[in-house]
């Protein structure tokens, strides 16, 4: 049974070159090593990573965020909060959407700089991981508009995943 913390470092190895460590995605996740293992095995076994190549199965990742993970993974919103832009308010879709500013979801975070409502993160590692690495905070931003945005918004996030992963199939 997959967990988040396995979407949260599968999307992080997309990013990485060949030759990563456990130990160097534990520390850019602030996750032990033991874990970042656990959650390639777990991926390994729902086909979403070939361990014996240390690859990401990226088209079936991107099926998987497309058109499952938001059941799997359903967003958990609270009140207000300040914290840190994530969907639809947050790059690359806030470049493509206009917003009115006003109830954008964040990731509570003690040193977000928006106030919006809150959503919990995928992960609790994700707001300090994703100001420690753009493409991955931009990554989870998008899985996060797939999981609470409209159709529009949910087709939008679907693209740009796709095409960041560098998927060849169309989900």
């Amino acid at each position: 049974m997959l967990k988040s913390q396995d979407i949260v470092v599968l999307l992080k190895l997309v990013g990485k070159q060949p030759g990563w460590t456990f130990e160097e995605v534990a520390v850019e996740l602030g996750l032990s090593p033991s874990a970042v293992h656990r959650s390639l095995d777990r991926a390994n076994q729902a086909g979403l990573y070939d361990a014996r190549h240390k690859t990401v199965n990226r088209d079936a990742l991107l099926e998987f965020l497309a058109h499952g993970a938001r059941y799997v993974f359903p967003a958990v919103r609270h009140g207000e909060a300040r914290g840190v832009p994530t969907a639809w308010a947050a790059p690359p879709l806030a470049d493509r959407l206009s917003s009115s500013g006003e109830n954008v979801p964040v990731w509570p975070h003690a040193l977000g700089k928006v106030r919006g409502i809150a959503l919990d993160p995928l992960h609790s590692v994700v707001p300090e991981a994703a100001g420690r690495d753009r493409q991955l905070g931009e990554a989870l931003a998008l899985f996060d508009a797939i999981r609470i945005g409209s159709a529009r918004e949910r087709a939008l996030a679907v693209e740009e995943l796709g095409r960041r992963l560098g998927a060849s199939v169309a989900a």
